[in-house]
């Protein structure tokens, strides 16, 4: 008999492990794999808001890796985004892509992306069998993402695989290929949109060239792709997370059925319970700092891991229990200081949206193969399904 796999355990559910870990302290060094150099883990809630919002963790992978040689071959448009840059390069680079996600702006989008739910959905029959991650949770935020932009329908498929392979876990050259193939397919889509300007995203930040932001090539292809890769990629696991959160517990589900108005107040504590992010990207201490009563030295990296934040019990009583009568707006789901998502209203429309056809389509949807048989992906920092097969 094989001894179980302590990774696809993990997988499955990290949450008592980052109690464990929580418990013990909730700032602790750990191995960084077998370099012998540490990182620092932070588990706390307390601790993680702290870290998010501190200035003194930087997100400047450039310098943090400038002496340190070769590491990887990310493209620099994927390896220096808006992400990994600090104000006041981050603050010029945010102004330009806020206008796209404010709620007036997501508002006006919410038509569209009930179509495209319905049209996804129009394919399911009841008493059928499918599986909502590839039917409904990852075509949706590629629709969706990819139509703000103006990326041409007949790519949409390839921008997802890509986008996959980007996060892939243990798999560095499949990532650096990756990004360098849909950064060389960026650059080509605002060349050609160049001579042919339309009213996308992408065409205002193209305009922002030569405003008075001066936004670079480079910065154009970085922001991008970002906003492609990320702007679907999280949402794909909201949605899936979500939904088989409410399968396994069925009277919170049944509540949401009985009062779909309780939709926007639930996906808080929906994300809490069970975020897409499982661990913040990349931060590193620019000078010593305490936190959480833990010395940490300048020079070294910093993980916030996000889905043991919104565990602790010292924030969240009873953590573990699903209560969609929680107020839990104080998750950190979406990140926390300058950094927080800032396509989080956009997330939540579609995750409002989907949830709300689904069970209003599909009262009777129900798991259609145990729990603990599920496939999650092997994923760096997000945490997703392979698939949800729910019987509907």
């Amino acid at each position: 008999m094989n001894a179980p796999d302590p990774h696809s355990q993990f997988a499955r559910d990290p949450y008592p492990a980052y109690a464990a870990m929580r418990g013990e302290c909730p700032v602790q060094a750990v191995a960084s794999g077998s370099s012998g150099r540490h990182s620092y883990l932070v588990t706390g809630y307390a601790e993680a808001r702290q870290a998010l919002g501190d200035s003194r963790l930087s997100k400047d992978t450039a310098v943090f890796f400038a002496d340190k040689g070769p590491q990887r071959r990310l493209h620099p448009a994927v390896a220096h985004t808006m992400l990994a840059s600090d104000p006041p390069r981050h603050t010029r680079l945010r102004r330009l892509v806020t206008g796209a996600f404010t709620s007036g702006a997501v508002a006006g989008l919410r038509p569209f992306i009930t179509r495209l739910t319905d049209q996804l959905l129009d394919r399911w029959s009841r008493g059928s069998e499918v599986d909502l991650v590839a039917g409904l949770a990852v075509p949706l935020p590629v629709l969706v993402i990819c139509e703000l932009l103006g990326v041409p329908a007949e790519d949409r498929p390839q921008v997802r695989r890509w986008s996959a392979e980007l996060f892939a876990a243990g798999e560095p050259a499949r990532a650096d290929a990756a990004s360098h193939a849909v950064a060389a397919y960026m650059s080509g889509l605002i060349a050609s949109r160049r001579s042919r300007r339309g009213d996308s995203l992408l065409d205002r930040l193209i305009s922002a060239c030569d405003g008075e932001d001066r936004l670079t090539e480079e910065e154009l292809v970085s922001l991008a792709v970002l906003l492609l890769v990320a702007g679907h990629e999280t949402t794909t696991h909201f949605l899936g997370n979500s939904v088989l959160a409410l399968l396994r517990h069925p009277a919170e589900l049944e509540r949401l059925r009985g009062d779909p108005g309780m939709i926007p107040r639930a996906l808080d504590e929906l994300l809490r319970f069970d975020a897409p992010v499982s661990t913040s990207t990349f931060r590193f201490s620019t000078e010593a700092i305490t936190l959480g009563g833990t010395e940490i030295p300048a020079g070294v990296p910093v993980l916030v891991a996000i889905g043991a934040a919104n565990r602790d019990p010292d924030r969240f009583p009873a953590p573990d229990v699903l209560n969609l009568e929680r107020d839990a707006t104080a998750h950190l789901g979406f990140g926390h200081g300058i950094h927080r998502c800032v396509g989080a209203s956009l997330a939540k429309a579609e995750a409002h949206i989907a949830l709300h056809a689904v069970l209003t389509r599909f009262p009777g949807i129900r798991l259609a193969v145990p729990a603990d048989r599920l496939e999650w992906r092997r994923t760096r920092l997000v945490r997703g399904l392979a698939s949800l097969p729910v019987r509907l």
